[in-house]
């Protein structure tokens, strides 16, 4: 595993010179989707197709080997047999390629063959100085600079705009998932990698120069199996001081993990050391899919908390009974209001809302109530932390422009923020609505206290970190 820097990745997000070596005019192959990625997908350099089958490629003029491409070649993306990749990079190494992806399977997730193809390759490579994600991978996706390896067809996986989203996954049908449910959600992604087998590039290389990428907000990640503990510890605690990650591990079960090696070849380990080393460096786990996107939209849109009180305002009272419930069950506190506040609501709305923690608005309410709300309680009042707005659009005198000011008090606090909209389709869209609006929304109480408990974590848990580091230092001077 070569060292890494954060030079010697910059090549596979911001190549000058692709070569793409396997390219085909064979719709459905992996080598003619990739090409038309580069050719019609505005990617912002040079494209070179490479095949000695051809003299010409979608009007392109076709080389046979990498060395004829005429110039310096700052990435090489690898898509042929993987009996022929060993060849390809020696080519490669001759041509002095800054770094390749290498796309083929059939290397150490095939079993003994296929690792001792893999170190060969591997070996070539640090013998020419080429950083390689891969093989077996789908590699790297930027809407920043349109570098777009993942060979699955746009028609079927619109591609998320830019955003602030990094995505990580040791899987490459994961990562299509991820960067499908992105696009559906219309949340942007700064950057994206399927790593796939490891063989020098890793997690930890990728999590340590996200966590300097100024497009990256949050990092969120599919993985396997870590080879580099102590290095995984002592990289992503680092990281995560800067900008949270969160992790789903799969392969707990035995046969969970035995599907991990022939999946990857990654060994899993035993589950419980992964849960002790995410904890040690503040890395969120998710449980699930859907947690792990959850958080990710959260961390996106606002601000981590630096406390635990959350304010509740609803105009359902068993909605807000519902959030109370998950606020407890994730160890959050929902403080009662200070009396003097309490009473000042009371001079604005009807005797039967209730002017405690959760406030109920009632179902009769109108987007002026949840105005006052918001900036009594919340904008103008320091007992909370965090807001959990739930909105139930179906009220008959609550209309759409609520999220206007929903909007207009988030964008004054520094605190965060969350929405819940329960309900079918007309709630969808004013959730989608609330969302454009830089305001991470949810069809449940419980998924959006959820989402206020990671924030709330990592926030408290960065602070303590923070403070550590300054004491130590205070201690050395």
């Amino acid at each position: 595993m070569v060292s890494v820097s954060r030079e010697s990745l910059k090549p596979f997000f911001e190549p000058r010179v692709v070569a793409i070596i396997g390219a085909s005019d064979k719709p459905g192959k992996v080598g003619n989707t990739i090409l038309i990625n580069f050719l019609w997908g505005n990617f912002k350099g040079e494209v070179y197709p490479v095949n000695p089958k051809y003299n010409l490629l979608l009007e392109k003029r076709c080389y046979a080997s990498v060395k004829d491409v005429p110039k310096p070649v700052d990435l090489a993306v690898i898509a042929v047999p993987a009996s022929l990749v060993s060849k390809v990079m020696e080519e490669c190494a001759e041509k002095h390629v800054k770094a390749a992806i290498i796309i083929s399977g059939g290397f150490k997730e095939t079993g003994p063959d296929g690792a001792r193809l893999e170190k060969e390759v591997a070996a070539i490579a640090r013998r020419g100085n080429i950083r390689v994600i891969g093989p077996n991978c789908i590699g790297v996706y930027n809407p920043e600079t349109n570098v777009d390896t993942m060979f699955l067809p746009e028609e079927k996986l619109r591609r998320p705009p830019r955003g602030s989203i990094a995505l990580l996954s040791q899987s490459g049908a994961f990562m299509g998932t991820m960067l499908d449910w992105a696009a559906y959600e219309g949340l942007g992604i700064s950057k994206a990698v399927s790593y796939g087998n490891e063989c020098d590039v890793d997690l930890i290389d990728l999590i340590e120069f996200l966590a300097d990428d100024p497009s990256t907000r949050v990092i969120a990640v599919y993985v396997e199996g870590i080879e580099h503990g102590q290095k995984f510890i002592r990289v992503v605690k680092k990281a995560t001081t800067k900008k949270p990650v969160i992790a789903i591990k799969s392969g707990r079960s035995t046969r969970g993990k035995a599907a991990v090696l022939s999946h990857t070849g990654s060994l899993a380990g035993e589950d419980v050391l992964y849960s002790m080393a995410f904890k040690q460096t503040g890395v969120l786990r998710a449980e699930d899919f859907e947690e792990m996107l959850d958080l990710a939209k959260a961390f996106a849109l606002q601000p981590p908390a630096t406390g635990d009180r959350v304010l509740i305002i609803t105009d359902g009272g068993g909605a807000g009974v519902m959030a109370v419930d998950a606020c407890e069950h994730y160890g959050l506190n929902v403080p009662e209001l200070d009396p003097k506040l309490q009473e000042e609501l009371k001079q604005y709305f009807p005797p039967y809302c209730s002017t405690h923690n959760p406030i109920d608005l009632t179902g009769d309410t109108d987007n002026q109530r949840y105005r006052i709300a918001l900036e009594k309680a919340f904008l103008n009042y320091g007992g909370v932390d965090s807001a959990l707005v739930i909105l139930l659009v179906q009220a008959p005198s609550l209309t759409v422009d609520v999220v206007d000011i929903v909007r207009d008090i988030n964008n004054k606090s520094t605190r965060p923020m969350v929405a819940c909209c329960m309900g079918g389709e007309y709630s969808a869209k004013v959730a989608k609505e609330v969302e454009r609006r830089g305001i991470p929304s949810y069809p449940t109480p419980e998924r959006a206290v959820r989402a206020i408990w990671a924030l709330t974590k990592y926030g408290q848990w960065k602070l303590r970190e923070i403070r550590g580091n300054n004491r130590f230092h205070e201690n050395l001077n």
